[in-house]
């Protein structure tokens, strides 16, 4: 009887303005205020406020017996307090249900982990006070950026306290085990959930693809696909903006949304369940050991989406060492703006992986190429290593937005 687990993953990060190497020294902001507030609004407009309008009201209609998990990062939540805190609200009615779960995760949406164990915890530990502050909640769930993971990224969560965390169904580890059960990570105490990749990718990617041979998906035939499933639960695991922004609404993504709660409760055999639920109630079947850092991102389910190319590593190594000269001039503005550095996307609009993958990242890219991503993100980290030196020699602070 397996238990469905859904869980979104919302996130926006703070795009970078554009920056030449002419605006080095000039003291111009390094993130599009207007560009993001923007583009978040048409998020919020598309997804957001549709999508929680309706899962509300599926959370009430279900009363318990629908369930959903959140992992919202605390980028985008100072973005939502100073712009759209009505946003914040609806997830707080959703919450106030008793039937959703926030998940941990680094503040910023970065590749902390890949920095510094230190870092990693600092951010991770901020993202939880947020969590407090804006929900009450206290997350026992990690999800580290795009489901990252490894033996020691699943031991260093459960130092922290976490009871479970996230981790991609990877047929590399798996062999002919199932990702539909509850396994222990090598070397540590905590519960690993597992993505159902190929569910959570035919509403994720392939839910308009008229050429799938399965076009169209109805609510009523993905709860089958389902209900065949063995295991102790179905982990489908999404980005929300899957909802209205990726799927459009006209492809019949709301309809789907709605109708999908009632069709997965026809089946005598399925329930939903949140994280938690899931991990209090089932012992782990196996061991999942991953000694290398995984992902969920691409056909590979690896770093190479972030850093596989001389450009991406060229940055990272020189984002690592200016954030060296950030820490030592204990700079909270400077600190700040190093951590915004930090974000995924920033590395992801680098990327210049094509064929399955490519059209992937050329939808995502806010830039003309991968090229023009990686210019502007190292003129900004240039400018960034002058105002360390410059703080540091006049104790002077300064504000970024």
């Amino acid at each position: 009887m397996p238990e469905v687990c859904v869980y979104f993953q919302v996130h926006q990060p703070m795009r970078l303005s554009k920056y030449s190497f002419f605006d080095i020294g000039s003291a111009k902001p390094y993130f599009d205020f207007e560009k993001n507030k923007e583009l978040l609004e048409r998020v919020v407009r598309k997804c957001y406020q549709p999508a929680n309008e309706l899962i509300l009201s599926l959370l009430n209609e279900f009363d318990g017996k629908f369930k959903v998990n959140y992992s919202i990062t605390g980028i985008l939540l100072k973005q939502l307090e100073e712009l759209f805190p009505e946003i914040i609200d609806s997830f707080k009615a959703m919450a106030e249900t008793g039937s959703v779960e926030f998940f941990g995760e680094t503040y910023y949406h970065s590749l902390s982990y890949l920095i510094s164990e230190k870092e990693f915890k600092e951010q991770v530990k901020m993202h939880l006070k947020k969590m407090k502050k804006e929900f009450n909640a206290k997350p026992k769930i990690f999800r580290n950026t795009e489901a990252m993971y490894c033996n020691r990224i699943a031991k260093l969560a459960n130092s922290m306290g976490f009871k479970g965390i996230i981790a991609e169904g990877l047929d590399s580890v798996l062999g002919w085990r199932s990702p539909n059960y509850v396994y222990a990570a090598k070397n540590s105490g905590i519960k690993v959930l597992l993505r159902n990749y190929r569910l959570s990718d035919d509403i994720g990617f392939r839910f308009s693809e008229h050429s799938w041979k399965e076009f169209p998906l109805t609510a009523e035939k993905y709860a089958y696909w389902i209900s065949k499933n063995e295991g102790q639960c179905v982990n489908i695991f999404l980005d929300y903006e899957t909802f209205g922004e990726h799927q459009w609404k006209e492809t019949g993504i709301f309809d789907f949304l709605k109708h999908l709660p009632s069709e997965i409760l026809k089946h005598k055999n399925l329930s939903f369940s949140t994280a938690t639920e899931l991990v209090e109630k089932h012992a782990p079947i196996g061991e999942f050991d991953v000694p290398f850092v995984s992902s969920w991102a691409d056909v590979n389910r690896d770093l190479s989406a972030w850093l596989e190319n001389k450009m991406q590593k060229q940055a990272f190594t020189e984002l690592i060492n200016i954030g060296k000269k950030v820490l030592r001039s204990k700079n909270a503005a400077l600190l700040d703006a190093w951590r915004k550095l930090q974000t995924s996307d920033h590395f992801y609009y680098m990327c210049t992986k094509w064929f399955a993958d490519g059209d992937v990242h050329k939808y995502f890219n806010p830039y003309d190429s991968p090229y023009d991503a990686f210019l502007n993100y190292m003129n900004v980290l240039k400018d960034l290593e002058k105002r360390v030196g410059y703080s540091t020699a006049k104790s002077e602070s300064y504000a970024f937005k």
